[in-house]
């Protein structure tokens, strides 16, 4: 693969979307990583801050591309030339949903876009953002689920 896809709303970053993120990277020669505006979900942070979070974290990968994207994923990786989307998988919930979006984008592209599942390692089965969130909302330990600066912002986020 020359060229891949890893989008997600990132809000914020956890240490597993780096970890499968980490392991796409070794799969093509640039991979572009979109942080989203889902105007479906009520962010904590806003496009720019997520933006910034996943820049910081995801800095020692030299092959990715940051971007934002709202409106049709297909639309953009039509304009880019990216035929493969890279998602994650954590249980089977997650492949129920990730199923749905992956017939749906190789339906909309007319059969050009393919999806690639990567599972998480054991260790990032049950991080998700809204968990971590949770925890930070109550003053939880984030550092399994977070890098330092992430951490650092997400505290700041709740002390305003």
């Amino acid at each position: 693969m020359k060229l891949a896809l890893y989008s997600g709303t990132f809000d914020p970053i956890t240490k597993g979307h780096r970890e499968i993120i980490k392991r796409a990277s070794k799969m093509c020669d640039t991979l572009v990583v979109a942080v989203l505006n889902n105007s479906a979900k009520k962010t904590l942070f806003s496009l720019e801050e997520r933006k910034e979070m996943v820049e910081e974290v995801l800095k020692d990968i030299e092959n990715i591309e940051v971007v934002e994207h709202s409106g049709l994923l297909a639309n953009y990786m039509n304009e880019i030339g990216c035929k493969y989307i890279i998602r994650g998988l954590r249980a089977v919930v997650d492949y129920e949903y990730e199923l749905s979006l992956a017939y749906g984008n190789y339906d909309v592209s007319n059969g050009e876009i393919e999806t690639v599942f990567i599972p998480a390692s054991k260790e990032y089965l049950y991080v998700s953002s809204s968990v971590v969130r949770e925890l930070a909302l109550y003053k939880g330990k984030l550092d399994n689920y977070l890098d330092d600066f992430v951490i650092e912002k997400i505290k700041k986020r709740f002390e305003e």
